[in-house]
């Protein structure tokens, strides 16, 4: 695991972050707590099973971990401040805790749910939202359409009171365990981008099956699984939003989600480095510390220099967002830049740990394996640079 006695706030060679107030300090022990006493212990275990117990979303909910931004009244935390789920996913990484699928329920879901939920809706699902009784997921991606949305084919076709869902997903977070699935589906064939629509699928609803939990090379706590759907009866009260909106609500959702995955590039890439410059002072070759040589020094520098720069960046951007000033093209910046720098870090570092960087006992290896996923999902890194060059005027 990446702890090894580090810690992301406390190092003295880094910048003074600006970000953080008090409360978000004070909210870091708990969570730092929480993860070391329900988390940690476990993360083997997960590993080899490929899933995460539901007893770990559980005793998060009644930590009140889950749900920061939900209302109170639907037992959330009914704080709307992005800089509480950062602190979350930093401690995650600084634990090496790579399977617990908070992230993707707090960062990602939590808004469609909290903006386009109706009333009902929200006091059928919010309420284990928040416990950890609800698990959730969101299912865009299909065996023939990954960043091209626009691409889908599963289909929901209006019957009375009711959708009837076809079709496949694949790469799903969370898929084996989920009790909600956000379903990205087409209520018109004929009308683009404006017949998509989102559907919530519950578990348990006749037509809806899981396909085998994915063997990744990384992340392997994180259950990921295929879904297929067959004549799926979904009510139509579980249509999320308007019908036809659906893509628009995609691209309202997908800046946070972006800036979710910087955030934990930023903070991988940070702790990496650091275990790094420790065993550069720790191993020796030809009678002294390998950090004293200049290549590696001059390694390290230009490491330090763009984490550096890239924790800065990601910073601004959290707190634009915080201020709801962040735009598409600024987290598809953070997205791309943070994911590829955080994969050249780790893999800079796995060479300079020489032989025991590739042994999976050492945390480069483990960070090196769990992180390749960056670049890819939530948008691969060639379409953040098309999101930034359509922003441009190109």
């Amino acid at each position: 695991m990446l702890t090894a006695g580090l810690d992301i706030e406390r190092k003295r060679d880094l910048m003074r972050r600006e970000l953080f107030e008090p409360e978000h300090e004070a909210f870091r022990e708990t969570v730092r707590a929480f993860i070391a006493r329900e988390l940690v212990p476990h993360t083997e275990e997960w590993e080899a099973a490929g899933v995460v117990s539901r007893e770990a979303w559980l005793a998060a909910g009644a930590q009140g971990l889950l749900g920061f931004a939900v209302d109170e009244r639907y037992g959330g935390g009914g704080v709307d401040d992005f800089r509480f789920n950062v602190v979350f996913d930093e401690e995650l990484v600084a634990a090496g805790v790579s399977g617990f699928g908070s992230p993707l329920h707090n960062d990602i879901i939590a808004p469609y749910l909290i903006a386009l939920a109706n009333e009902e809706q929200k006091q059928r699902w919010l309420p284990g939202f928040c416990s950890g009784e609800l698990i959730t997921a969101i299912a865009m991606t299909e065996p023939g359409a990954g960043s091209d949305l626009q691409g889908i084919r599963t289909t929901a076709v209006r019957d009375g009171d009711h959708y009837v869902l076809n079709g496949q997903k694949t790469f799903i977070s969370n898929g084996i365990l989920a009790d909600l699935v956000i379903v990205v589906a087409r209520t018109d064939p004929d009308a683009g981008h404006e017949g998509i629509s989102l559907l919530v699928v519950e578990r348990g609803m006749p037509g809806f099956e899981r396909g085998r939990n994915l063997d990744k090379i990384g992340q392997k706590a994180q259950d990921t699984a295929e879904l297929f759907f067959n004549d799926v009866r979904v009510p139509a009260r579980n249509l999320l939003g308007e019908e036809g909106k659906g893509f628009i609500y995609l691209m309202q959702n997908l800046p946070q989600e972006r800036l979710s995955i910087a955030v934990a590039a930023a903070a991988t890439a940070e702790k990496v480095l650091e275990l790094t410059k420790q065993y550069c002072r720790d191993r020796t070759a030809f009678g002294r510390p390998i950090g004293t040589f200049q290549h590696i020094r001059f390694e390290l520098a230009e490491m330090a220099t763009e984490v550096e720069i890239g924790r800065v960046f990601t910073d601004r951007c959290v707190q634009d967002h915080v201020r709801g000033e962040l735009d598409g093209e600024h987290a598809a910046m953070a997205k791309w830049w943070l994911s590829e720098l955080n994969k050249r870090v780790v893999d800079r570092c796995l060479q300079l740990h020489g032989g025991y960087g590739y042994m999976t006992e050492y945390p480069v290896a483990k960070a090196f394996l769990d992180s390749r996923i960056q670049t890819i999902y939530g948008g691969t890194t060639e379409i953040m640079k098309e999101i930034i060059g359509r922003g441009m005027g190109f």
